[in-house]
């Protein structure tokens, strides 16, 4: 996801001159990274893998970073795309985005042991499908086709389940009664985006009912605020994450709707391209929310030792949340420590 920078007087990357204030600068967006259902889910398997030894099975990509998931691969862990990959009688722990009901059955006939990582977040939207369906609502779920968050929620009630992958798609929706239709949405959209749909929507269906709280999750909703400010002063914005991580992808188009110049997705500073800095006196700086810290203090040396070196935070949120591990862990554990005190 990239846009050329508007052309500028062109500097070269490193001299003092610029061709606006003479100061170049990094603001750091806060909050950034990890939030609580991706830190979660990465020590659920940090955690199986101390408690029950390698390998632990993990069903697709824990969390959509290429850095994480090579981490974890090393320490033992396993990643399958299919849970019938996983040996009979193995663990095997579905990523923070969630699977469908049909997952779990496949697991149960493997005899495979589960640890759900399921995003506390993704699991409220699942329930509210299954109680919609219950009612016999048409739930017009909001999302990317393919994205594995929108197979885990479908796959709750597919027969009461319509995908719209945004505002142009709004056209051919069908519903079997205007009067009973609810929208759901994927948890990592761009807020606008979404909204965007929910408007078109609404044109069609005027009697759209609303979920009861905002699906799109704090985390999301934060790191695009904090784009959308950092967006407005910066000449070049860097977003952390794979292109496979739908947030991430969303930060970029954040940055060049608030006005950046130019945006990039990288995985880590060896990605960055030192021709951006061209005619740049600002840099901004954020991570998708599957991104862990250290990928973003790399940009920040890249950057420091090309002149760089003053970083502002950009404060648009205090974040505080946290989730307590999956239920499965919670119960071995527990009783690993209650055998050592007995013992």
């Amino acid at each position: 996801m990239t846009s050329s920078p508007s052309p500028k007087p062109a500097t070269t990357p490193g001299d003092d001159a610029s061709p606006r204030s003479g100061r170049r600068k990094v603001l750091l967006a806060a909050p950034r990274g990890y939030c609580a259902g991706v830190d979660r889910a990465v020590i659920a398997v940090e955690q199986a893998l101390e408690q029950y030894g390698a390998p632990v099975y993990v069903r697709h990509e824990i969390v959509h970073n290429k850095y994480v998931v090579k981490t974890l691969e090393r320490k033992g862990a396993i990643f399958v795309e299919e849970t019938e990959e996983v040996p009979e009688g193995n663990i095997v722990i579905f990523s923070a985005h969630g699977v469908a009901p049909v997952v779990h059955d496949e697991a149960k006939r493997g005899k495979l042991a589960t640890i759900d990582a399921t995003c506390p977040l993704v699991t409220k939207v699942h329930k509210e499908a299954v109680r919609y369906a219950k009612e016999d609502y048409d739930i017009l779920l909001i999302g990317h086709e393919g994205h594995e968050e929108v197979i885990g929620t479908s796959g709750e009630a597919p027969e009461h389940i319509t995908l719209v992958d945004g505002p142009e798609d709004v056209a051919n929706v069908e519903v079997r009664d205007p009067d009973r239709v609810v929208w759901l949405s994927q948890t990592t959209l761009s807020v606008d985006e979404t909204m965007e749909t929910v408007d078109a929507l609404k044109g069609r269906y005027p009697n759209l009912l609303s979920p009861p709280s905002d699906d799109i999750c704090y985390a999301t909703q934060n790191r695009q605020t904090a784009v959308k400010q950092m967006g407005a002063e910066a000449d070049l914005v860097i977003v952390v994450g794979s292109k496979n991580s739908s947030n991430s992808v969303r930060l970029v188009e954040v940055a060049l709707g608030a006005g950046a110049s130019a945006s990039h997705l990288v995985d880590g500073a060896d990605e960055i391209d030192e021709a951006w800095l061209e005619g740049v006196d600002t840099v901004g700086v954020t991570s998708g929310a599957s991104v862990p810290e250290v990928l973003v203090h790399g940009v920040l040396d890249w950057l420091a030792e090309r002149g760089y070196e003053d970083v502002e935070t950009l404060t648009a949120a205090e974040e505080s949340i946290a989730f307590s591990l999956p239920k499965e862990l919670r119960r071995d554990l527990r009783a690993e420590a209650k055998a050592a005190t007995e013992g």
